[in-house]
């Protein structure tokens, strides 16, 4: 098993980080639910074809009418004991698969999510391998009604499409079965747990964490080379203009990002060592999982916001030039902002690890013991958090977050207790208390996220500047984090508003520190231009030249004379002489 999973990490750490990658489903999640999923037999076959690109797979989930509520999904897979076969059928339009990946014009099968009925009971939703199109002509097979979804804000490559069947046969066979499986004779056996179908969730979830870090790692490169570029204003009358890299405002808007993306970075390895160490356990011990389900919610939808804004952040810190399309920030942007809703929306992913904290703060209550990333809870409850006066240090910070997540979690237990004693249902309470909820997830998610990238900077082997630079970015991270955060810091902790300004002032001096270092930073990301595919963070500066160049290629400007000034400009000038 573990050859298999690290042979796909290998194929995903080589195309993942290509933007609009057309194959990316068939390595991030179709490779990888086989292997969660499928049998030694199944695996057998349909990994090393998809792996070597003898089929090209998509994973087709969501549909037109539902994404987020899985269970609600319409599609259905009949089972049909007397030919050993699954039909399967789009009984509406809302059950139309809509949204994967590579769907449109690109993949020959899918893994279909769907509504397992045999014996006359349906099941709920299970796995299902399913030919789309020939594998010679890439014709679409007889009952498979197939296209592309239309233009979207970014990810224009990656073909989305839709899917539709109508009594669509699939051997037996195709039904990923693992875990859950069908007899020959319709029989169903079903999963040891529920929770085995996490596996696969996960792991795309943690890749998509090395994403954010990679679109906040090339914004950053992009808007800081053009900032050491560009010109504008002086700060003093009668000097030269400066590099706009030199303005306080410029770094407070780029640096803060520039850091992120290494506390991204440092907690996507956290999070795929803690991944591998449970995926090793699996077969015998479940435990961990909910744990590691829950914390790679909260962390998808907090990583995955922070790459949106700092990708539109670099963006307009870019001026109008970061506007056009040769900037390639628009693309990146359409990139991080997509990855905020697909493989689950944020605001979903924060209550489902809202859900979670409320069962931890009731097990920490009653003395119990406490998985790992929440035994901060238990320190809360015992007042043994360490924390009894504030003095500004790194450590100080970390546990601070870590007392502001326990506060809000506390808040959110105590105001849907007192609703239920109101009269109110626990499903009208949890609604009621959702906005409280979701924020007791983000802080959840910060304390981690802070935890992780503290710790890896202090554990990292590096030169003493090395060290130095990335423990310069650490600070930066945690302190841009706080003064965001001021006020929670201020109701939770003993932190008091004289600090809130020392803090700030610590803040402007490590952004004066980083300065001289910034280039050379994301120089050190190694990005060749044409990953880049930018005409404003070219390795070479020639900003300018390059900017020219791509305007040059407008097809605009192909001819002087545009046809559109014989066919509607000149007539409407005559007309008003």
């Amino acid at each position: 098993m573990w050859t298999c999973r690290n042979g796909v990490m290998t194929h995903v750490t080589n195309s993942i980080f290509k933007d609009g990658y057309p194959f990316y489903l068939n390595t991030i999640m179709f490779a990888p639910a086989v292997i969660g999923q499928g049998t030694p037999e199944q695996q057998a076959i349909w990994l090393k074809k998809a792996l070597n690109y003898e089929i090209i797979g998509t994973f087709a989930q969501t549909e037109l009418g539902h994404g987020t509520f899985i269970r609600g999904l319409e599609t259905t897979a009949h089972y049909d004991p007397r030919t050993q076969e699954f039909i399967l059928n789009s009984p509406t339009l809302t059950s139309y698969k809509w949204w994967p990946g590579s769907l449109g014009h690109t993949a020959n099968y899918a893994i279909v999510v769907a509504q397992l009925h045999t014996q006359g009971v349906c099941h709920g939703i299970h796995l299902f391998i399913v030919q789309i199109r020939d594998e010679e002509t890439h014709e679409p097979l007889p009952g498979i009604k197939i296209g592309e979804i239309g233009t979207k804000l970014g990810m224009h490559t990656i073909n989305n499409g839709f899917l539709g069947f109508e009594n669509v046969r699939i051997p037996r066979e195709h039904m990923l079965m693992k875990y859950s499986k069908v007899l020959e004779d319709g029989s169903y056996v079903r999963s040891p747990s529920n929770r085995l179908t996490y596996g696969t969730m996960i792991f795309v979830r943690v890749v998509m964490l090395q994403h954010s870090a990679f679109y906040l790692a090339k914004a950053s490169t992009i808007a800081i080379r053009y900032s050491a570029v560009r010109r504008q204003c002086t700060i003093k009358p009668g000097e030269l203009e400066v590099q706009i890299l030199d303005y306080r405002t410029q770094q407070y808007k780029l640096f803060p990002y520039l850091a992120a993306s290494f506390a991204i970075r440092f907690t996507a390895i956290c999070s795929w060592n803690m991944y591998s160490e449970v995926i090793a356990e699996l077969e015998g011990d479940l435990e961990r999982l909910p744990e590691l389900h829950e914390l790679l919610c909260c962390l998808k939808a907090i990583c995955t916001t922070i790459a949106a804004h700092g990708v539109e952040t670099c963006r307009l810190s870019c001026g109008g030039h970061g506007y056009m399309t040769c900037s390639n920030l628009p693309s990146l942007y359409g990139f991080a902002a997509g990855a905020c809703t697909y493989e689950g929306e944020n605001t979903v992913m924060l209550l489902q690890t809202a859900r979670y904290l409320m069962k931890a703060w009731q097990q920490a209550v009653g003395g119990m013991a406490m998985t790992p990333t929440v035994a901060y809870l238990k320190q809360a409850i015992s007042g043994n958090n360490g924390l009894q006066y504030w003095d500004n240090s790194t450590a100080c910070i970390v546990r601070g977050f870590q007392e502001v997540a326990a506060g809000k979690i506390k808040q959110c237990a105590e105001n849907m207790s007192k609703r239920i004693q109101e009269g109110f249902s626990p499903q009208d309470a949890w609604n009621m208390t959702s906005i409280e909820l979701v924020q007791c997830a983000e802080a959840h998610a910060h304390a981690f996220i802070v935890e992780k990238f503290v710790t890896s900077v202090a554990e990292f082997n590096a030169s003493v500047s090395l060290k130095t630079v990335l423990t310069q970015l650490s600070d930066l991270y945690i302190l841009f984090s706080l003064l965001h955060n001021s006020g929670d810091f201020l109701m939770y902790t003993n932190m008091k508003p004289v600090d809130v300004s020392n803090l700030q002032n610590q803040m402007e001096i490590i952004l004066s520190q980083l300065r001289p270092n910034a280039v050379g930073i994301v120089d050190g990301f190694d990005f060749h231009d044409e990953t880049l595919r930018s005409a404003l963070g070219a390795w070479d500066g020639q900003v300018y030249e390059r900017m020219f160049e791509a305007a040059s290629k407008s097809p605009l400007n192909k001819d002087p004379l545009n046809e559109s000034f014989q066919k509607y400009l000149k007539p409407l000038l005559k007309s008003n002489m």
